[in-house]
């Protein structure tokens, strides 16, 4: 259910259909697997070419070579802000016409980064946001971040004042925390881009209830087991799943929108443009969480939004 304080809800329209993607690049993170790939292959078939930025390389390929289109593979350890550094730094594809974020962990055993930060906050977070600032001198078009509907659970604010929740960690809190800190992300962003006079369009996606492996790397294993019941009676499949980033990332929908399914809850149907609760929309929030995620990154917005290329 969405909280009162939502925005109304607008159906978007028919998102199976793409338009003609013909000399656009896309950099999709965690492209080798689940809405990831479903969108990767998406993009491709619509004439994109698609960089699956991964992990694991093998995988990677494996996947890119299920695809039909133009497409390579790179590699990118968002736990490890040095390999975010790396792809940022060793980007020789010109422009970017979208830079989407979807690589993710879900409800981890508490564990570090490589840089010592909660993994799912390090990872669905940080990671993200150092790579759209190193890469956003390249983008042209837009950048979608995928975040979760639960940003609505856990402690609903982002815990500042240790944002690695020491002595307080549960994977649902610290999850929940990483996908409001999408949803922050995404509003600052887009002020910045406003602010900057750029075209460059900030928005977020979150899947619905969607059946992929990421479920089965919860710490819980009732909670597993639950998510696994719900795959088969609740889920929509991965294809469906990607619907909402698609939609975010080719249609004509303004700044920092929010994209979900249209069904009971948002868990499955049509994309649709959604709301997102009080703690997500507070722009003071946003701006502290930026300034942190700076701080903890080392890494600032670009001063200049034109390279030559």
């Amino acid at each position: 259910m969405a909280d009162k304080t939502d925005a109304p809800e607008a159906r978007t329209g028919n998102a199976t259909h793409l338009p003609d993607l013909s000399g656009r690049t896309a950099v999709v993170t965690g492209a080798n697997s689940g809405i990831g790939f479903a969108a990767a292959d998406a993009l491709a078939r619509a004439g994109a070419h698609v960089v699956f930025a991964v992990r694991d390389l093998e995988r990677g390929r494996t996947a890119a070579a299920r695809v039909t289109g133009s497409t390579e593979v790179r590699r990118l350890d968002l736990a490890d802000l040095a390999s975010v550094r790396e792809f940022a730094g060793s980007w020789q594809g010109g422009p970017i016409d979208l830079l989407i974020n979807n690589a993710g962990v879900m409800m981890l055993p508490e564990q570090r980064t490589k840089d010592g930060f909660e993994m799912q906050f390090g990872t669905n977070h940080l990671g993200h946001f150092a790579l759209t600032n190193l890469l956003l001198p390249y983008v042209r078009d837009r950048v979608v971040t995928v975040s979760s509907g639960a940003h609505r659970m856990g402690d609903k604010r982002i815990s500042f004042e240790d944002v690695n929740l020491t002595g307080r960690y549960t994977p649902q809190r610290a999850y929940s925390q990483s996908k409001l800190a999408n949803l922050l992300f995404t509003l600052e962003l887009q002020r910045r881009l406003t602010e900057s006079g750029s075209p460059v369009r900030a928005l977020a996606a979150h899947p619905g209830w969607a059946a992929t492996n990421l479920q089965s790397h919860t710490a819980n294993p009732l909670a597993r087991a639950v998510m696994q019941l719900g795959n088969r009676l609740v889920a929509q499949d991965d294809r469906a799943g990607a619907l909402p980033t698609l939609y975010a990332a080719t249609q004509d929908l303004p700044g920092a929108s929010y994209v979900g399914p249209d069904g009971l809850g948002e868990m499955r149907g049509a994309p649709t443009l959604v709301g997102r609760n009080t703690a997500a929309s507070d722009p003071a929030a946003a701006r502290r969480l930026w300034a942190l995620s700076e701080d903890l990154t080392d890494t600032r917005y670009p001063l200049s939004l034109s390279p030559s290329l």
